[in-house]
This record gives C-alpha cells, sequence and structure tokens, in this order.
C-alpha cells in the first residue's frame, strides 16, 4: 500500500447513478441486512448474500452512500450518511420480518453494531466480519500510525492510499481478478469502481473512521443482542485485537468469535467464504430459535 496525493480528481467526473443495493426477497418472515466495507460494493458481500437467501432469508444489501460515485464526490461523505444507509434498509424490511439480523465488514461490522445499539428490541442478532476500530494487519504499513495527523491538516483532502496485493484476499484467484483492474487504475478514472471498489482510499475517509469509532465505542457497552465476530488470524488489514475489544466490550449474553485459519480482510469473498457463511447462517438460525 503506498501514499499518493493528487490535487484534483475530479477532471471530466460529473455525479453518476451507481446501481442499487442488492435486495433478495425470501420466504420464511427472517432478514438479513449484509453491509459492506469502506470503498467497497455489495459485490464483496454477494456470495453470504446468495448462501443466506437459499436458506430462506430475505437479504438486503445496501450500497453505502456515494457508492460508485467519483472519487471527489465519495471522499466529501460523512460517516452519518453511510449509516443512514444502513438506517433505511432496515426501516424498509422492518414491517415485513419477524426477524432482522445485521452484519457487516470492516467498516460494515462497525455499521453493523451502531444499528444493533440503536434499535435494541428490533435487531435479532448481529454478526461482524472482520470488524476494524483501527487498521493494524500485517500488510499495513509504517507510516499508517503518522497520517492520523494528515487529517487534521489540508494535506487530508489531497492524500491517497493506493491499493495493492494482496487486497485484503489470500485466494489467488480471486486476487488476480482485482488486480487486473487494480494495476492499471488512474485516479482520474473512476470507471468499474461499480463492479470492484476504489483502487485509490482517501484520508479523508480515514478521518470519517476515526470518527465512526469514537461515536461507537463508548455504545458498545449498550449493544445487547447475540453477537457473532467472524475475524482471519491473517489479517493483512485489521488484526484479532480489533475482534477481541469488540467481544470484550459489548453486554451480549450470547456471543462467540470464529477464527479462520486460510483468509486475509475479505473474508466474504476468500478461501473460507463457505465456512464464513454456514458460521452465520448457524448462529442467525440458533439465534431465531432460542427466540
Amino acid at each position: 500500500m503506498s501514499v499518493i496525493f493528487a490535487f484534483r480528481t475530479d477532471a471530466g467526473q460529473p455525479r453518476v447513478t451507481p446501481k442499487p443495493g442488492v435486495l433478495m426477497p425470501g420466504r420464511d418472515g427472517r432478514a438479513v441486512i449484509l453491509i459492506h466495507g469502506l470503498t467497497g460494493t455489495p459485490a464483496e458481500v454477494r456470495f453470504i448474500a446468495w448462501f443466506l437467501n437459499t436458506h430462506g432469508y430475505t437479504v438486503s444489501c445496501p450500497r453505502l452512500a456515494n457508492h460508485g460515485q467519483p472519487l471527489h464526490i465519495l471522499k466529501q461523505t460523512k460517516w452519518e450518511e453511510f449509516y443512514a444507509t444502513v438506517r433505511q434498509a432496515y426501516t424498509e424490511l422492518r414491517a415485513d420480518h419477524d426477524q432482522i439480523f445485521v452484519s457487516g465488514l470492516s467498516l460494515g461490522a462497525l455499521l453493523a453494531l451502531l444499528l444493533a445499539e440503536e434499535f435494541q428490541s428490533g435487531i435479532a442478532g448481529v454478526s461482524c466480519l472482520s470488524p476494524t476500530l483501527f487498521y493494524d494487519g500485517w500488510n499495513v504499513p509504517w507510516y499508517h500510525f503518522f497520517l492520523p495527523l494528515a487529517t487534521r491538516t489540508p494535506l487530508r483532502n489531497f492524500t491517497y492510499f493506493k491499493e495493492e496485493p494482496p487486497y485484503g484476499l489470500k485466494s489467488e484467484q480471486v486476487r488476480n481478478k482485482i488486480h487486473e483492474f487494480y494495476e492499471h487504475a488512474d485516479i482520474h478514472d473512476m470507471h468499474d469502481v461499480d463492479r470492484f471498489g476504489y483502487p485509490f482510499f482517501p484520508v479523508r475517509l480515514l478521518a470519517e473512521l476515526h470518527r465512526l469509532v469514537a461515536h461507537l465505542e463508548p455504545r458498545l457497552p449498550n449493544v445487547k443482542c447475540p453477537l457473532q465476530v467472524i475475524q482471519a488470524r491473517e489479517d493483512d488489514m485489521s488484526s484479532v485485537k480489533n475482534a477481541q475489544r469488540i467481544y470484550d466490550r459489548v453486554s451480549s449474553a450470547r456471543k462467540e468469535i470464529v477464527y479462520l485459519e486460510d483468509s486475509y480482510h475479505v473474508i466474504t469473498a476468500d478461501q473460507e467464504r463457505g465456512k464464513v457463511a454456514q458460521s452465520m447462517l448457524d448462529f442467525f438460525s440458533g439465534e431465531a430459535a432460542h427466540a
């Protein structure tokens, strides 16, 4: 992961209309909200969505606010706007479903926890996938720890991370597909981000992640619904310390951590995605039966 500077990313890039999120109707009154990661797309959770839907769940995969827009629009987005997307997905499901579970990848896991904290009686369980309170994985560059300083200066508007292998993926097959797009990506041309996510991560959004974490952490003890955390031991972006911190701070009477031995950060699309999907199904089904 390298740092680049760009003073204009808006040349010739008007606002667009990204594809909407995904909604897969179910058949048994239970629903799951699946939230993709920051600068990602609903495609990140597509396999999990398909798997849960085949087992009867309605699955909603909202596209977070301004994801799919040109980079100069995305980087201006506040975390509250991302959360509003998730909140709307919950509101749309609430009237027609007896039980609603919520899950998210990376930043999506934090938004899932926030939803569980706000709607305590309305969320039947939350599954956090590679939750990211802080970046401390083995592939995070040493100078990353100085970047919070940049978020407090005008540099935050012009500084970007350039995504580099392994892209959070241990699977070479999936990684190569991403690499074909990311290797030749131009910060002034954001075509296909609707499919593959953004090759560039604005430091300005890192500041929003910090704001979200500062808002969420004092509220973690208010989370009382059943909790599952699924975490790769070799996560290249966020270590197991993130999972343990969440596990220790929530007040859920029933909670578990599932560790993966053959995946990196994007566990919803990596080599153990089947285990992730089955673990989530077992957790949701168990909590549904318990309720």
